[in-house]
């Protein structure tokens, strides 16, 4: 499901279930950068590495941010050697998680998915396919 949001956003259910986490910023144009795995412990990221380089993508800043809110359980984050990040479009700093759950909810939110090539490594399809997997698991 997409997950944008702004200051204008109506719904308040849907910004409860992001979180708290209001679209603040992004960069661009799509970039590849170095993310940081949190938590290796949640069933999402059990399998990755401490980091990876991810395909070019266009990252999102939330404010507040997800991580504020004692509902989400930040896994992954746009590691801080990144900024700035963007050309015409620039981000230059800030808490910036890009896979998270709102344990209010049996739900996921992953900032991938904007680059032509954000299926061309097997760390993030790894990724991709435990959250499917931990989405549809009825434990």
């Amino acid at each position: 499901m997409a997950g944008y949001n702004d200051y204008t956003t109506k719904w308040s259910w849907f910004v409860d279930f992001m979180g708290g986490a209001v679209f603040y910023a992004n960069n661009w144009p799509p970039l590849p950068a170095k993310l940081t795995v949190d938590d290796r412990t949640h069933p999402v990221t059990k399998q990755l590495p401490s980091s990876y380089a991810a395909p070019a993508n266009e990252w999102y800043l939330w404010k507040p941010s997800p991580r504020s809110n004692k509902n989400v359980r930040v896994l992954v984050t746009l590691d801080p050697s990144n900024y700035p990040i963007g050309i015409k479009d620039v981000i230059t700093g800030g808490d910036l998680p890009v896979v998270w759950t709102n344990t209010k909810y049996r739900m996921i939110y992953m900032n991938m998915g904007h680059g032509e090539k954000i299926y061309s490594d097997a760390t993030q399809n790894t990724l991709f396919a435990n959250a499917i997997l931990w989405l549809g698991n009825q434990k």
